[in-house]
């Protein structure tokens, strides 16, 4: 199997241009999701516990991709597909089944209904974030 050589002078692909844009906007999510779910749980717990802990898992998914992507090197780029490819899934299958299963989510979680709450922003930002990443794929060398 190839490997990919570390270069430890590389510039991360998120330091300038979309890259950048695309790393603001997972810290805003990140930051949001993160107050959204430390609220409900301080508060409102016992309310609604399931999307409660969503919200919360989506915050640190979020946080794991915002600084994964803002990152360089193999192992980081690794982190993020990760990152946003759990985000996609978790997405759909939230979304999914709070749309099919309402009693379930008597709150709203990030990822309610394909994140309507936010603008739908939680369902196109791990497409754009895996498509961001296939195109900075690290390139691998021959042996």
């Amino acid at each position: 199997m190839a490997r990919v050589p570390e270069q430890a002078s590389e510039r991360p692909a998120t330091a300038s241009g979309p890259g950048r844009v695309l790393v603001a906007v997972y810290a805003i999510f990140a930051v949001a999701a993160t107050s959204r779910a430390a609220v409900q749980i301080a508060t409102r717990f016992d309310e609604a516990p399931v999307p409660y802990v969503l919200s919360a898992f989506a915050a640190v998914v979020y946080l794991l991709a915002t600084f994964a992507l803002a990152r360089t090197g193999i192992l980081w780029w690794r982190i993020a597909l990760v990152a946003c490819s759990v985000e996609l899934a978790g997405v759909l299958v939230v979304g999914t089944l709070s749309v099919f299963d309402q009693a379930a989510f008597p709150d709203a979680a990030v990822w309610s209904n394909y994140g309507m709450g936010y603008l739908f922003i939680p369902l196109v930002l791990p497409v754009i974030g895996l498509l961001w990443l296939r195109r900075t794929a690290p390139t691998r060398t021959p042996r």
